[in-house]
């Protein structure tokens, strides 16, 4: 008895002295997010606010684990002696009691009206006020500034878009250089997209899909605890602020260098190494300082992209990687700086992640030598000379000193590759720089991206909205988010989609909920965009329905649902399967055409991925069902076009993948085109994206068969 009673207290010490385990539930700690702001945070002007107003995009898209609360108050501003101070509402109090972990603040805009802009010289001290209102109740506060977007209004005595440039922005980037704060660039995402912007004032629905995404890669990004100029030694440099992010001006080891360090250095300590004209046209910059990105300069202005110029930035490379950062820089060339881009790269073909160069210099004899169309520089072309080595002006037989010349060797180094020009540029003419250079990349294999601006000389370089560059980039170096994979609902709510007037996005799938859960055992699903959409079916709030007819006679027989949405993307489909009930309807086949609509934003590479995460949650929800898996329908009526080479892109990729035997992958582009390769005209829309009623016709027999021979066996 006593050595039982002595055991039965061993097991009872044992298990009191283990760690106890707890649910995940229990265990998980929620990341509350505060969003802070006027009207556009609100949601004011757009269509479906409750649903489509950032913050609740930014829910959905963050899912479990977050709790995003939205503190808009419209008309706000962030002066205390404003007209309506965001500081007098209840919301404002609201947001310093939820303790939130991370503050999104997005106040500016209502301050640049005229009657607030004689407060402006308090715009700092009252947003700095502010910040350290929310720090004292959580000293570990994330806060985000993000900068307001641009006002498309003309009536400079209301939200005035140059007090809002020139005025708010620098005001809230010095605040944020002062206090170590990170800063999101709203303007630039927004300068080029009027459309999204219906009022002048306030993003619709799908403006607001853009702010949500952007807080959303901020919020996932991976940050390291890093410091270049102490991991450099430097102690003496001249700090300056470089649109809100520290700057630092030195010379070391005999070079002359400027450092802009982020806020939260990404994890891998990736940087982008800038090539003359520094803070020319930041935009770049500023957007890859924001997530993460170093920006270093070296410079070597005056040597033209030479040996010794080629020699300075070594010396800069071995200096920058031994400190800590990423041994593949990004590297961007502006104008002549194309020459010590290329020039490096040349030489160090395995040191580099990807180029940015923009108006590049690539042959000297066009620039500055002028011995083509361009007007050239008389005492540029004389430098050039003089620092290559140069006696005349004609080139030695074996000269191979400029990047146009080294097209070989860098064809054969994989670098990823971007080239912004504009087409009517008279300094540096593209037809003899990047035009002939593109033109002998691609001849020997090499894969190179050009955005020409029609209309536009050699200046102002850049792009207003850098996306396309900064997507670029970040996907070069293995950065960029897959938002194809990230399940979330879609905000489009224009009646043009085919819908009925005010039955938006959210109407639309709330019909396709009811009619899956009111209808048993389904034959035939048909999930997907607008292409699907156009079968019609029992769908009342879808005005247009080219497919009706052809369903009506192949589908004949069967129980169906169309539970296709205009616009859709991969992501749209996975929230919709995650959070609908479709599974409800059991069917015994599901149709699944999609991807199309991810063209514009998406890699193939993306797209590919974003499908493959839509056929294992549809698998998931339908274990019993047979999946026709289409992915997106073939695209672009001539055969090389842009468009249909992406396409075929992303069925090359399909077609290497493995799928469980309920899925049944088909590639319909032989049974939409011509022998020529083309789209058949009469069964395809004029965008070369759409059915048209003989279309469907040719669709619906091919669905039909497929049904047909899959439950026969």
């Amino acid at each position: 008895m006593k050595n039982t009673i002595l055991l039965f207290l061993a097991i009872l010490l044992w298990n009191c002295n283990q760690p106890k385990r707890e649910s995940p539930e229990h265990t998980r700690q929620v990341i509350k997010i505060a969003c802070v702001g006027n009207s556009i945070t609100y949601g004011a002007g757009m269509v479906n606010r409750e649903k489509n107003a950032y913050p609740v995009q930014l829910q959905q898209m963050l899912g479990k684990g977050y709790e995003v609360q939205n503190f808009g108050v419209s008309g706000r501003t962030l002066l205390k002696k404003g007209d309506l101070p965001y500081w007098d509402t209840e919301a404002y109090q609201d947001a310093i009691d939820f303790g939130a972990d991370i503050v999104f603040i997005k106040l500016g805009t209502n301050d640049s009206k005229q009657q607030n802009r004689i407060h402006l010289d308090e715009f700092e001290s009252d947003y700095k006020d502010l910040i350290k209102n929310f720090k004292a109740n959580n000293t570990d506060v994330r806060i985000i500034l993000l900068q307001p977007i641009p006002s498309f209004l003309q009536d400079s005595t209301s939200i005035w878009n140059p007090v809002i440039k020139n005025k708010i922005i620098p005001k809230t980037q010095q605040v944020a250089q002062d206090l170590g704060l990170e800063t999101i660039d709203l303007y630039q995402l927004f300068v080029d997209k009027p459309q999204w912007v219906p009022d002048k004032i306030h993003p619709s629905s799908l403006g607001a899909t853009l702010m949500a995404k952007r807080a959303y890669e901020a919020i996932k990004q991976e940050s390291s605890e890093f410091n270049l100029m102490t991991a450099l030694g430097v102690g003496d440099a001249e700090k300056s602020s470089f649109y809100g992010f520290d700057q630092y001006d030195f010379e070391h080891a005999g070079l002359q260098l400027k450092v802009v360090s982020p806020k939260q250095p990404q994890l891998g300590k990736p940087w982008i190494w800038r090539a003359r004209f520094f803070g020319h046209e930041p935009q770049t910059d500023i957007a890859l300082l924001e997530r993460g990105f170093h920006v270093v300069y070296c410079d070597v202005a005056a040597l033209f992209g030479n040996e010794e110029a080629v020699e300075r930035w070594n010396k800069c490379y071995s200096l920058m990687t031994t400190a800590g950062l990423h041994t593949k820089p990004v590297l961007e060339g502006m104008s002549r700086g194309g020459l010590i881009i290329y020039n490096w790269a040349a030489e160090n073909p395995d040191k580099v992640a990807c180029i940015y160069a923009d108006a590049p210099v690539l042959d000297a004899k066009s620039w500055p030598g002028g011995f083509g169309t361009g007007k050239g520089s008389s005492s540029d072309w004389e430098l050039v000379k003089e620092r290559y080595g140069l006696s005349s002006d004609e080139l030695p037989a074996d000269f191979k000193g400029w990047p146009i010349h080294k097209v070989n060797q860098l064809s054969q180094a994989g670098i990823p590759m971007i080239h912004v020009c504009g087409n009517s540029d008279k300094v540096v003419p593209v037809d003899e720089n990047t035009g002939k250079f593109a033109f002998e990349l691609k001849r020997h294999g090499a894969v190179i991206k050009t955005i020409y601006k029609d209309g536009v000389g050699h200046h102002p370089h850049s792009l207003a909205n850098p996306t396309e560059i900064v997507d670029f980039v970040l996907r070069a170096t293995g950065y960029k988010t897959n938002f194809a994979t990230i399940a979330a609902p879609a905000s489009e709510y224009r009646s043009a989609a085919g819908w009925a007037e005010n039955k938006d996005w959210w109407a639309q799938a709330h019909q396709i909920d009811s009619l899956c859960q009111n209808t048993n055992d389904v034959d035939l699903l048909l999930i997907g965009n607008s292409i699907t959409q156009g079968w019609g079916g029992p769908r009342s709030w879808v005005t247009y329905k080219p497919g009706q007819q052809s369903a009506d006679t192949h589908f004949k027989g069967l129980k169906w649902i169309g539970a296709g949405i205009s616009g859709d993307r991969t992501q749209h489909i996975a929230w919709r399967l995650e959070n609908g009930s479709y599974g409800t309807c059991n069917p015994k086949m599901v149709s699944l055409a999609i991807g199309v609509n991810n063209f514009p934003d998406d890699s193939v590479e993306e797209i590919v991925d974003g499908l493959q995460n839509i056929l294992r949650i549809t698998q998931t929800e339908f274990p019993n069902a047979e999946i026709l898996f289409f992915g997106p329908l073939p695209t672009g009526l001539d055969p090389s076009s842009e468009r249909r080479q992406k396409y075929r892109k992303v069925h090359a990729l399909l077609e290497k993948l493995e799928y469980a035997d309920q899925v049944h992958y088909h590639n319909l582009e032989s049974y939409f085109s011509e022998e020529d390769g083309s789209l058949k005209k009469d069964e395809l829309s004029p965008d070369g994206i759409h059915l048209q009623s003989a279309g469907y016709e040719s669709w619906a027999k091919y669905i039909r068969q497929e049904f047909d021979k899959i439950n026969q066996n």
